[in-house]
C-alpha cells in the first residue's frame, strides 16, 4: 500500500512542475541565462519593424556593433532563402534579411491600400533601415533585389559599404532572352490578355522551375520545402494580382539602368559578383556587363541556376567571407 500511496503523490508533483514550466514565459525557456554570448550573436532571431503602418518582418544575426550586411530576396521567396547564407556570416558581421511587403511574413496590404511598385518597395526598405539604426551597411541583391538594392545606392552611396550580386540585374543584356518577351509585351500593353499570359508564372510548376532548372543535382541540394513555401505565401488570396502588378512595374527599372551604371563608374562600390551562370530568368550574360562599370569587381560564374544559394551556398559564404573581410573589415 504504501509503494502505491507514493506513486500517486508523485504524479501531482509531477503535474505541478510541468505546468509551471508552461506558465513561465516563453523567453526565459528558449533563452537560458547559461547560453554563451557567442551563441546568442551567433543564432537567428525574428523581428518585425512597423514602417508607414506596414509590418515588416526581418531576420537578425550577428553582434550589433559589427559591420552590417543587409540581404533582399528576390522573386517569389522571401528572407527565406537567407536561412542558411546568415549563420555563416553572423560570425563576424551583423546580419539583417527582411520580407518586402507581399511576401514571406511581412503584411500584405491591399492593393487599394498599398501601391505595390519597385519604387514603394524600394522606400519601405530604406525607412526600415533608418528606422533600425543601420547608417552604413554592404548589401546583397538577387533578382528582385538588385532593382530595390540599386535605388537605395544610387540614392546614399554615402551608406554603401560593398555590393554582393546573385543573379540580379542592372544591364540590357541580362534580360534580352526569352524569359523577358511576355513581360515586356506587358509594360508596352498592360491588359487583361497580356496579364493572363504571365498568370502561369505563377503556379507551382513555375515555381518549382525557378528551383530546378539549370542546376547540377536539385533532388540532392535543392529542398523541396523552397519552392512549396514560396508557393504558399503566393497561393494566398490577393497575392497574385500583387505578383502581376510587379511585373508590370519591374518596366520601371530598365529606364533607371543608366543612372545605377553611373553610380557604379562614379562611386566605385567594391562588387563581388556570384552568378549562377545556368540561370534563364537572368543569365551570365547580366553578369559581365558590370566589368565595364567596376573593372575591380570579382565575378564567378557558379555551374548552378537561379537560386544559386541553394547549390553552392557554402562557396558563396567562403567568396563572401573573403570578399568582406578585405573590403568592409570586421
Amino acid at each position: 500500500m504504501m509503494k502505491n500511496t507514493t506513486k500517486w503523490m508523485v504524479r501531482p508533483i509531477l503535474l505541478a512542475a510541468v505546468m509551471t514550466a508552461f506558465a513561465m514565459p516563453f523567453e526565459t525557456m528558449a533563452a537560458p541565462a547559461s547560453t554563451p554570448s557567442t551563441l546568442n550573436e551567433a543564432a537567428v532571431s525574428y523581428h518585425t519593424e512597423v514602417v508607414d503602418g506596414i509590418k515588416v518582418f526581418y531576420r537578425e544575426a550577428g553582434p550589433k556593433n559589427a559591420p552590417t550586411v543587409l540581404l533582399l530576396h528576390g522573386f517569389p521567396t522571401s528572407s527565406h532563402m537567407f536561412r542558411n547564407l546568415i549563420p555563416k556570416l553572423a560570425d563576424r558581421y551583423h546580419v539583417i534579411a527582411p520580407d518586402y511587403p507581399g511576401y514571406g511574413q511581412s503584411d500584405q496590404p491591399a492593393m487599394d491600400k498599398f501601391n505595390y511598385s519597385f519604387d514603394h518597395l524600394a522606400s519601405v526598405v530604406d525607412k526600415f533601415t533608418a528606422q533600425i539604426g543601420l547608417s552604413k551597411y554592404a548589401i546583397y541583391v538577387q533578382d528582385y533585389g538588385a532593382p530595390i538594392g540599386y535605388r537605395l545606392a544610387s540614392a546614399h552611396p554615402e551608406k554603401i559599404s560593398a555590393i554582393v550580386v546573385q543573379n540580379g540585374n542592372a544591364y540590357n543584356e541580362g534580360i534580352d532572352n526569352p524569359f523577358w518577351e511576355p513581360i515586356k509585351a506587358f509594360w508596352k500593353n498592360k491588359s487583361e490578355a497580356n496579364a493572363a499570359k504571365l498568370r502561369p508564372v505563377l503556379e507551382l510548376n513555375a515555381t518549382k522551375w525557378q528551383y530546378t532548372e539549370g542546376f547540377r543535382d536539385p533532388s540532392h541540394h535543392v529542398s523541396p520545402d523552397t519552392w512549396i513555401l514560396d508557393q504558399a505565401y503566393m497561393d494566398r488570396p490577393g497575392n497574385k494580382d500583387i505578383q502581376i502588378e510587379l511585373f508590370y512595374s519591374y518596366g520601371t527599372n530598365p529606364p533607371l539602368y543608366p543612372a545605377w551604371q553611373a553610380y557604379f563608374r562614379k562611386h566605385q562600390p567594391p562588387m563581388l559578383i556570384v552568378w549562377g551562370k545556368n540561370d534563364k530568368i537572368f543569365p551570365a550574360e547580366g553578369a559581365t556587363p558590370y566589368l565595364r562599370d567596376l573593372p575591380n569587381a570579382e565575378l564567378h560564374l557558379l555551374d548552378t541556376g537561379h537560386f544559386a544559394l541553394e547549390e553552392d551556398g557554402e562557396e558563396i559564404g567562403n567568396l563572401m567571407h573573403n570578399f568582406l573581410d578585405r573590403k568592409v573589415k570586421p
